[in-house]
C-alpha cells in the first residue's frame, strides 16, 4: 500500500517529508484542509485550521497535544475522532475518548491536514528561549559570539535532518501498521469511482429512519424470519449491506448461530453498536467492505438475506452485490430471503394528479411555464397512488427467482400486455412497481398470476403497488407525451419494458416502453431516466 504524499523525508529544507503533493491525483495544487469541527475550508495549511479553530471554537489544538501528551498516532487519532464526532464535548475531552484504533483509519477521505500534523506545532516558532538563562558567551565578545552562531546554526541543522528522518521512521511505522490491520487508508476519488456517493448516502440516519418507518417493508421481514424460527435456528446467516443491523438482529434473535453484517457505509459503525446494546455481540459480527472485496471467516453460509430493493426495483444496481454473494458465499442448498420479486406494470389514467402536478405549469399565478413540463416527462417520478389511479390490472412483465438468476438478466426487454378497465380520456402513464414473496424453501412455487396484496402461500409477501399500503418505494410513474385520446373498456395495450443502465451512471436506471393501443394510432416509444 502507498500513502499518498509519502515522501523522501530529507527532502528540502524545512520539508516534512509528506508534502509531495504534485503525485496525489496528478494535481499540482494542494488540495484545501476542511476544519475538523466545522466544514470551512483552509488554502494556507494546518496553522490556518488551527488558528480558526482556536477563534471560532473555543479549541486549541497545541494545548490539547500538550496537555495530553499526543505522539505522532495519538494526533491522528484526535482529527479522526473530531470528525467523526463535531459535536463533542471538548472541555470534557481525554484519551479514553480516541484511545481505539478506529481513530487511525482516516474519517475524510483524502485528508491533507494528516500530512500536516507536525507542522507548525510550535505555533510560536523557533526555539523557546529562557530569558533567566544567562548566555554561555559574553556578547560583546564579536569572535566568540559569531562561533556560537555558527555551532548553533549546525545544531539546529542537525537536529531538523534527526526529526525529519524520526518522522519519516514514525510514517513509515504507521503506515505498517495500517497493513497489518488491513485498514486502507481512502485515495482521492477517481472519475470513475461512481460507488463513492452511493455508499456516502447510506451514512446518515434519516434514510435508515425512513426505511425502518417502512412498516410494510421491515415488519414483512420480522415476521418471516420470526415465523419461521426453525429455518434460522443454528444457521449461519449473510446480512448484505446491513445498514442498522435490524435484519441481523431478527436473525439472530430467531436462533442462527451466527450472522455476519456486512455495509460498506459509515453505518456499519452504528450497526456494531448496536448489536453491543443489545447483547447479541457474540452472534452477529459486522464488517465493513464491499461484499465483492471482503473475506468471510467461513467458505459458505446457509441463508443470504439482504434489502437490496430500490425504486422499480432495480435503481441503485444492489442486487448486482447481492448475487455475488450469492455465488461466492451461499450453500448449495442455501436459501434466499427475500426469494422472488415480481416487476409490474400498469396503464394509469388520474385527471387530479395530472392537473396538480403536470398541467400546473400551464398556469402558475398568471404565467405559463411550459418548459418545466418537460423534465416531468423525461424522468420517472416516484408517487403513491390511489387504486383508481389505474386504468388497468397490472401485470407482471419479469420474475426474479433470487435463487437462480443472474446479472446479464438485469439487463433487459421484456413483453407485456394490460387491458383498460374503465372508458378514459386517455393514458397518463404506465405505472411500474414490485411484489416480493418469501418462501421458506428455495423450492417453493408462486403461481403466476400471483398478487402479493392476496397473496396465500406458505410464507410472507408484500406489494409496493397502489392496491397496498404505502410504501418509502411508492411506485414508479413513466408520464407519457402523447396519451392517445380516448380509450374504452376493453382496448389492449401492448408492447415492451426495456431495463437498462444509464450511460454516465451504472447505479442509475434508464427505462424505455415500447407500445401500441390496438385499433389506435401508430407504435409508440419512449424512454425515461432514474437519476
Amino acid at each position: 500500500m502507498s500513502f499518498p504524499g509519502a515522501a523522501d523525508a530529507n527532502s528540502d529544507s524545512g520539508s516534512s517529508g509528506w508534502e509531495d503533493q504534485n503525485e496525489l491525483d496528478d494535481r499540482e495544487e494542494t488540495p484545501p484542509i476542511v476544519c475538523v469541527l466545522c466544514d470551512l475550508q483552509f488554502d494556507g495549511g494546518a496553522l490556518d485550521v488551527w488558528r480558526h479553530c482556536k477563534d471560532e471554537h473555543n479549541f486549541d489544538w497545541h494545548a490539547t497535544v500538550k496537555k495530553l501528551g499526543l505522539d505522532f498516532y495519538g494526533k491522528i487519532k484526535l482529527v479522526n475522532y473530531l470528525r467523526k464526532n463535531k459535536a463533542v464535548n471538548l472541555d470534557t475531552l481525554t484519551l479514553a475518548d480516541f484511545v481505539s484504533e478506529e481513530y487511525l483509519q482516516p474519517a475524510l477521505e483524502f485528508d491533507p491536514l494528516l500530512l500536516e500534523l507536525d507542522d507548525g506545532d510550535d505555533e510560536d516558532g523557533g526555539v523557546a528561549i529562557d530569558p533567566a538563562e544567562p548566555l554561555p558567551v559574553d556578547v560583546t565578545d564579536h569572535a566568540a559570539t559569531t562561533a556560537l552562531i555558527h555551532s548553533l546554526t549546525k545544531q539546529i541543522k542537525d537536529l531538523e535532518i534527526t526529526f525529519a528522518s524520526y518522522k519519516k521512521a514514525i510514517a513509515e511505522d504507521y503506515l505498517n501498521r495500517v497493513e497489518s490491520s488491513e485498514v486502507t487508508y481512502p485515495q482521492p476519488p477517481s472519475k470513475k469511482d461512481v460507488d463513492s456517493h452511493y455508499f456516502e448516502s447510506y451514512s446518515w440516519n434519516d434514510i435508515h429512519e425512513t426505511m425502518l418507518k417502512d412498516t410494510v417493508r421491515t415488519e414483512s421481514y420480522r415476521d418471516f424470519i420470526y415465523d419461521n424460527k426453525h429455518v434460522f435456528e443454528g444457521k449461519t446467516v449473510l446480512d448484505v449491506g446491513c445498514g442498522t443491523g435490524i435484519l441481523s438482529l431478527f436473525c439472530a434473535r430467531a436462533g442462527a448461530a451466527k450472522v455476519f453484517a456486512v455495509d460498506n457505509s459509515d453505518i456499519i459503525d452504528k450497526a456494531r453498536e448496536n448489536v453491543f446494546e443489545n447483547d447479541l455481540s457474540n452472534v452477529i459480527t459486522c464488517i465493513r467492505g464491499k461484499i465483492e472485496e471482503i473475506t468471510l471467516p467461513v467458505k459458505k453460509v446457509d441463508i443470504i438475506v439482504s434489502e437490496w430493493m430500490g425504486y422499480c426495483l432495480l435503481y441503485e444496481a444492489m442486487l448486482d452485490s447481492v448475487i455475488y454473494a450469492r455465488d461466492k458465499f451461499l450453500a448449495p442448498d442455501g436459501l434466499m430471503v427475500p426469494s422472488e420479486c415480481r416487476l409490474m406494470i400498469a396503464a394509469m389514467h388520474d385527471s387530479d394528479y395530472m392537473n396538480d402536478n403536470v398541467h400546473f405549469w400551464n398556469n402558475v399565478y398568471g404565467f405559463r411555464m411550459s418548459a418545466m413540463k418537460e423534465r416531468v416527462k423525461e424522468d420517472v417520478v416516484i408517487a403513491h397512488l390511489k387504486p383508481t389511479s389505474l386504468a388497468s390490472e397490472p401485470v407482471a412483465f419479469l420474475n426474479l427467482p433470487l435463487h437462480t438468476i443472474t446479472t446479464k438478466e438485469l439487463v433487459f426487454t421484456q413483453p407485456f400486455e394490460v387491458e383498460i378497465n374503465q372508458n378514459v380520456e386517455s393514458l397518463d402513464a404506465f405505472v411500474v412497481y414490485f411484489d416480493n414473496y418469501f418462501t421458506a424453501s428455495r423450492n417453493a412455487t408462486i403461481s403466476e398470476n400471483a398478487r402479493a396484496e392476496t397473496w396465500s402461500g406458505e410464507g410472507v409477501a408484500f406489494t409496493t403497488g397502489p392496491g397496498g399500503k404505502e410504501t418509502h418505494w411508492k411506485q414508479g410513474l413513466l408520464i407519457v407525451q402523447d396519451g392517445g385520446g380516448l380509450l374504452n373498456t376493453g382496448r389492449k395495450i401492448s408492447g415492451e419494458v426495456t431495463y437498462r443502465r444509464a450511460e454516465g451512471g451504472p447505479r442509475e436506471l434508464e427505462i424505455e416502453v415500447a407500445w401500441e393501443i390496438a385499433g389506435g394510432k401508430k407504435p409508440q416509444k419512449q424512454m425515461w431516466l432514474m437519476r
